[in-house]
């Protein structure tokens, strides 16, 4: 699952780059739960959290069956 959820992580982290930040995985939890790093610009931005949830988390549940949920670390 792991392998998987990086690839998912690759589709998104294009438009992360662009606004300077990049997001990192961390671990993913036997339960399906996915620890990520925020870094650059995402790191403390505002929105972090809605991208966290509304973005990272969406597509990754999306493209990896298994997956409950998305946490920043």
């Amino acid at each position: 699952m792991k392998e998987q959820v990086e690839q998912a992580l690759s589709a998104i982290r294009p438009r992360l780059q662009a606004d300077g930040g990049d997001v990192e995985l961390v671990d993913v939890s036997d339960d399906g739960v996915v620890k990520v790093r925020l870094t650059g610009a995402c790191h403390g931005c505002p929105m972090a959290q809605m991208t966290l949830k509304n973005g990272i988390e969406r597509l990754v549940k999306q493209e990896v069956p298994g997956v409950t949920s998305v946490e920043s670390v």
